[in-house]
This record gives C-alpha cells, structure tokens and sequence, in this order.
C-alpha cells in the first residue's frame, strides 16, 4: 500500500459509511438516499483498477472494507431520536449486508474490470460495475431487510418491510424491501452510465500525474 492510494481508501470507507445512515431514510415510496451515493464506491475502485492496476484497486477495497465496517459497527452504537423513538444510526443488519454485499461486489467488480480491461476503455468500468452492483443490491437488501432473516438481528423490528404491496406500486405483490431493492438497482444502473463521465476525467487527470 502506498501513499497514492490513500484517498481511495479515505473515498472508500466514506462512501460506505455514509450509504450505511443514508440507506435508512426513504427518498420517496421506493428508494433510499444511499441509493445516490453508495454507486460511487464502484468508481473509486474501477479508477484505482484502471490507474494503479487490479492489485491495488484489491487492496484499497479490502482497507475500505474494514475502514466502512469498523466506522458501521460504531454507528450501531451510536444512538439517534426522531419522531419518538430512539434508533442506531447503523443497525447491526445493515452493517452486516453491507459489509457482506460490499466485499462480494467489489471484489468482482475488480475481477471483471481485469478481464475487460484491454477493450474499449468504457467496456471494463460499465460491464463490472453493471454486475458488480446487481450482486450488491440482491445481498444487501435481502440480509438487511428481509423478514426471513430477523434471527441476526432480533430486537431490529423490520416487519415494515415485509408488508406486502405491488412492486414499486404497479407490478406483482412483493415483499415491501424488493421494490426498495429493485429502485435501488435500476438508480445504480442509470448511476454506471453518468459515472463513465467523471471516470474518463479523473482516470486522465490521475494517469498525467504518474507519468
């Protein structure tokens, strides 16, 4: 690990962290604001891949993975009050579905980045942040918010989200958290198209300055 890669760690774990409290609060019937901000993880690591190589764009991964869940796991103590009640800025579920769906997405994130990184310079960052954040949402969502999986978190009454409505007010009766993750992802698919904008820009900036 070297000095140069300081700040991706530094963008990484603050994504992570700030997705973690954001996720909580609702945008809307359907999305959450970590919705809109959790995306950028994958353009910190595709611009670490492309700049530094898929080595060190793991290694910044790793140390924001355990930057974010040791900050996550904070927050789960650190209590908060609105509307009359008291609740974690991070809750265990949510820390847990972080951390498992961010290392998974990123990871392979990394590995389809490499794979595709000799064609068209946005094949690599579109294709692996594409599937990268599908496997990240189908994680999440379902550790953090599914009914099934109360027993991790029993005193976390989530009950909200397996109330049964169409999907995002339209479609088939699904479990309340599914249309939250189904918004979440096609967000995250309109995000990997705009981020190819700032990944051009700084991946150019970045490169001038190591050559």
């Amino acid at each position: 690990m070297t000095r140069s890669h300081i700040p991706g760690i530094l963008a990484m774990a603050a994504v992570v962290v700030a997705s973690n409290v954001l996720v909580q609060f609702l945008f809307g019937n359907w999305l959450t604001w970590g919705a809109f901000t959790y995306p950028v993880a994958f353009l910190v690591t595709d611009v670490m891949n492309r700049v530094y190589g898929a080595a060190a764009a793991r290694k910044v991964v790793v140390a924001g993975f355990v930057t974010g869940v040791i900050c996550s796991l904070i927050g789960t103590q650190v209590m908060l009050e609105g509307d009359g009640f008291t609740y974690p800025a991070v809750t265990l579920r949510i820390a847990l579905g972080s951390g498992l769906a961010f290392l998974t997405a990123q990871m392979l994130d990394v590995a389809i980045f490499s794979a595709l990184r000799e064609g068209k310079w946005w094949r690599a960052p579109l294709a692996s942040t594409l599937i990268g954040s599908t496997v990240d949402t189908a994680i999440f969502f379902t550790v953090a918010f599914s009914v099934s999986l109360a027993w991790i978190e029993p005193a976390n009454d989530v009950s909200w989200a397996g109330d049964m409505l169409p999907l995002i007010g339209q479609g088939p009766v699904v479990p309340y958290w599914v249309s939250l993750a189904f918004a979440d992802w096609l967000v995250k698919l309109s995000l990997a198209l705009l981020a190819l904008v700032p990944f051009r820009i700084i991946v150019r900036k970045m490169s001038a300055k190591t050559t």
